[in-house]
């Protein structure tokens, strides 16, 4: 939206300089410089020259207007916020980290996976229960439907327990418990590349939180910058030390940089907003970021290695590779129903009430050992374990088609990082031209030799180059986070 508005005032510049080219300032030996915006030495210059051509009735920077001039809107800036709770991007990360629920989410469903470890194994433990039965019927009367038993049904009343224990079901409960474990290490994966998102995402809102504060603050100094200079113009204009197209020129840059501060401004609160969202609050708490001033450490000299490394310890390609693992064990655990399963069997009980003619004693007990032979049952077996295979099959190639995603972003994030790196370079020499040009439009104009249109452009050139190089460092750092994600190093 800036640069939109800066090419529309830069097409209303142009159009000004046509019709009034011929226009030249008034020769002046006794003016000081116009301020370049910002620059709080040259604004103290110019307030001390503008008390020097007031009157000795009239206020510094309240200028007596030409007729038919518009009075120029007072400038109250929004201020970033220097209180608040101090906050480094470590301690962001950190704080994500605690209070995210997503952080919350993965970590639960991490533990209940280790639950189900436990559901497979208890196959492969004792199986005891007890019961109390206690039955009222027609004597010695027999079930005669439902069922080929030939019970008969007894009055009386007896507990007992039941012991059962699975003595061998060659491999298929070992290849359940297997799988259900390297499901569980997959969650962990899965939980650790959730942190490693969310630490991603905490780092991205704090340098988008810099950018729009340093954004903002370029804006502040412009506005002040630029009041400065209307007010000067303004009383240059009233002692016809310079036109009421000068004045107009001055109001033109003091509103664009208004509009300037209104967007920063607007882009600053939601990027707080953001940053807050990432910090699991729901309040609006205002923070005081604290940059670090080191200098970044430089990027990766080759791609190839960083892809090396996010190959051998990305989570979520290891989750994925654990998952394969996993449906593979699986796909044996199903070959394995067709296989016989052995088990042994115990009962042991008591019956107090009862017929001594059918329970001559009032206990009981047995022993045995049972032998389960899958024989057909419409080949169930044979389809769920060629469904189990195609579904590791699968999973292998997510494996395969996951690795080619990393190498890909991978490479990315690092041309990222370093264009990144060049353009600090590049942004900082910009700004200096745009100084330099500034001065020199500044001499020029102060000398009479140009319109203030040239002072103006290269007012705008200098404002645009103060947010380009601000912004420039943040985005490198923001773009290294990228690349540590894709790395896969740990938050």
């Amino acid at each position: 939206m800036f640069k939109h508005r800066m090419h529309r005032l830069n097409l209303w510049l142009a159009v000004g300089a046509i019709v009034f080219g011929a226009h030249t300032a008034v020769p002046q030996t006794n003016v000081a410089s116009l301020p370049s915006a910002p620059n709080a030495r040259i604004e103290l210059q110019m307030q001390q020259s503008a008390r020097s051509t007031l009157s000795p009735t009239q206020a510094p920077g309240a200028s007596q207007q030409a007729p038919g001039a518009a009075m120029p809107p007072t400038a109250t800036p929004p201020v970033v916020a220097a209180t608040g709770e101090p906050i480094t991007r470590q301690q962001a990360e950190q704080m994500a980290l605690k209070n995210n629920p997503h952080i919350s989410v993965a970590a639960l469903l991490a533990l209940a996976q280790k639950q189900v470890v436990r559901e497979t194994r208890s196959s492969e433990l004792p199986n005891l229960s007890g019961n109390i039965t206690g039955e009222d019927s027609e004597e010695a009367s027999r079930i005669s439907s439902g069922s080929l038993s030939a019970s008969r049904l007894l009055y009386h009343a007896g507990a007992g327990v039941v012991l059962s224990q699975l003595i061998t079901d060659f491999g298929r409960t070992r290849n359940l418990v297997a799988s259900s474990s390297l499901q569980a290490k997959a969650s962990d994966e899965y939980d650790q590349a959730t942190r490693a998102d969310i630490a991603l995402a905490a780092d991205l809102a704090f340098y988008r939180t810099l950018e729009a504060q340093a954004t903002l603050q370029v804006a502040q100094s412009t506005v002040n910058a630029r009041q400065s200079v209307s007010d000067q113009v303004s009383a240059l204009t009233a002692s016809k030390l310079k036109s009421t197209l000068d004045q107009s020129f001055a109001e033109v840059n003091l509103s664009q940089a208004k509009l300037l501060t209104l967007d920063a401004q607007n882009q600053y609160d939601a990027a707080m907003a953001a940053l807050n969202e990432v910090l699991g609050a729901t309040t609006d708490t205002q923070y005081r970021l604290m940059d670090d001033t080191t200098a970044p450490p430089p990027v990766a000299a080759s791609a190839d290695a960083v892809i090396a490394l996010a190959l051998q310890q990305r989570p979520d390609l290891l989750a994925l590779r654990l998952t394969h693992d996993a449906d593979v064990r699986f796909a044996r655990a199903q070959h394995d129903q067709l296989l016989p399963t052995i088990s042994g069997l115990g009962v042991v009980g008591a019956t107090p009430i009862g017929s001594s003619e059918y329970f001559p004693q009032n206990w009981y007990g047995a022993a045995g050992i049972n032998i389960g032979i899958p024989l057909f049952n419409g080949f169930r077996y044979q389809a769920q374990a060629k469904e189990a295979d195609l579904h590791a099959m699968a999973s292998a190639e997510l494996d395969r088609g996951l690795e080619d995603r990393i190498v890909r972003d991978v490479r990315t994030a690092w041309l990222t990082t370093v264009t990144a790196q060049q353009s600090m370079s590049v942004t900082a020499e910009l700004l200096k031209e745009a100084n330099t040009a500034l001065d020199l439009a500044q001499t020029r104009y102060n000398l009479g030799l140009s319109s203030i249109v040239e002072l103006s452009q290269a007012q705008l050139q200098q404002t645009q180059a103060q947010i380009d190089d601000a912004n420039a460092r943040f985005d490198y750092e923001a773009d290294l986070a990228a690349l540590r994600f894709q790395s896969g190093a740990q938050p």
